[in-house]
C-alpha cells in the first residue's frame, strides 16, 4: 500500500509540473503580456518598461524558472489590477468555490447513488426508467439554464431561497443544485452498472443462500464493491465542478475563484490567471490522488497494478 501511494504521489507531482509548464507557456504565447498589462493607451516606452519590469524580455525557460521558484514559496506575484498579492486574493476567494463544489458533489451523490441502486434492483421496470429519466433531464439541461429556472421558481416566485451572495449556507443551496445536477447522470449510470454486475456475481448468490438479510447483502457486500468506480468518478466530477463553476458563480453572484478567473481574463491579469489555473489543477490532482488511494484501500487488487 505504501509503495502504491508513493507511486501515485510521484505521478501526481509530474502531472502538476506539466500543467504548470503548459499553462505558463500558453499564456505567454497567447499574446504580448506586456502590451496587455500596459493597457490600450500605453506608449511603446510604457510597454517596454512593463516588459523589463516583469521580466518578459528574458527567455521563456528563464521566466518559467523564476515564476516556479517563487510559486513554490507561495509567491505568485502581485495583481496588476487589484494591486495586492495574488496568493492572498486567491486564498480569500477559494473557500467560496470549495464550499460550492463540495455541496454540489454532495447533492449529486445523495441523488444519484440511491437512484442507481434502485434502478439496479429493479432493472427494466418503471423504477429503472424513472431513474434514467431523472438522470437524462439533468444531462439535457445546461447548468446555466437550470440555474435560471431555479432562480425563477424558488427565488422569484416562491421567495424561499436567496439567489445572490454567499453570506449563509442558504445562499449555496440553489447554486449547488444547479451545479451538482449536471453530474448526477454519470454517477447514477456508473452506480447502476456496478450494482447490476455485482448483484449477478457468485458471492452475492452465496450470501443470499447463507440466509443473510437483504439489507446486509445489498449495502455491506454489493454496494461496497460497486461503489469503487463511483469514488474515482466523483473525484473527476468535483474537479470539473471546481473548474467549471465560473458560470454558476456569475449567475448567483458568488465571489469565488470562478468569478475571479473571469474578471482576470477581462483585465488581462496574467499573474492572477496563472495562480488560478495552478490552484484548480492542484485541487483536481489532489482529488484524483486521494480517489486512487481510497480505491486501493477498498480493493486490494488495485495495488498490484
Amino acid at each position: 500500500m505504501l509503495f502504491y501511494t508513493l507511486k501515485r504521489f510521484g505521478m501526481a507531482l509530474l502531472v502538476l509540473v506539466t500543467v504548470s509548464l503548459v499553462t505558463f507557456t500558453l499564456l505567454r504565447l497567447s499574446g504580448d503580456p506586456a502590451a496587455a498589462m500596459a493597457g490600450e493607451s500605453a506608449t511603446e516606452e510604457d510597454i517596454e518598461y512593463v516588459r523589463k519590469h516583469f521580466g518578459f524580455d528574458k527567455p521563456l525557460p528563464v521566466q518559467y524558472w523564476a515564476w516556479a521558484t517563487k510559486a513554490l514559496q507561495g509567491d505568485f506575484g502581485r495583481s496588476v489590477y487589484l494591486k495586492r498579492p495574488v496568493a492572498q486574493i486567491v486564498a480569500e476567494k477559494a473557500p467560496v468555490t470549495m464550499t460550492l463544489g463540495a455541496c454540489a458533489l454532495l447533492f449529486a451523490l445523495v441523488l444519484s447513488i440511491p437512484l442507481g441502486v434502485l434502478a439496479a434492483m429493479r432493472p427494466n421496470t418503471i423504477t429503472d426508467r424513472t431513474a434514467l429519466t431523472i438522470a437524462l433531464i439533468g444531462q439535457a439541461f445546461p447548468s446555466f439554464f437550470f440555474a435560471l429556472i431555479l432562480i425563477l421558481v424558488f427565488g422569484v416566485k416562491l421567495r424561499m431561497l436567496p439567489i445572490t451572495g454567499s453570506d449563509t449556507w442558504l445562499h449555496f443551496i440553489l447554486p449547488s443544485i444547479a451545479l451538482g445536477y449536471y453530474a448526477t447522470p454519470a454517477i447514477m449510470r456508473v452506480t447502476r452498472a456496478g450494482m447490476l454486475e455485482v448483484l449477478g456475481s457468485d458471492y452475492i448468490r452465496t450470501a443470499k443462500a447463507k440466509g443473510l438479510r437483504p439489507p446486509v447483502v445489498l449495502f455491506k457486500h454489493a454496494l461496497r464493491n460497486a461503489i469503487i468506480p463511483v469514488v474515482s468518478l466523483s473525484a473527476v466530477q468535483l474537479g470539473f465542478m471546481l473548474g467549471g463553476s465560473i458560470v454558476i458563480e456569475q449567475i448567483f453572484s458568488l465571489h469565488g475563484i470562478g468569478r475571479l478567473a473571469w474578471q482576470s481574463i477581462q483585465r488581462s491579469d496574467f499573474e492572477m490567471m496563472q495562480a488560478i489555473v495552478l490552484t484548480v489543477a492542484c485541487f483536481y490532482i489532489a482529488l484524483t490522488f486521494l480517489a486512487d488511494v481510497l480505491n486501493a484501500f477498498l480493493d486490494p487488487k488495485i495495488r498490484v497494478h
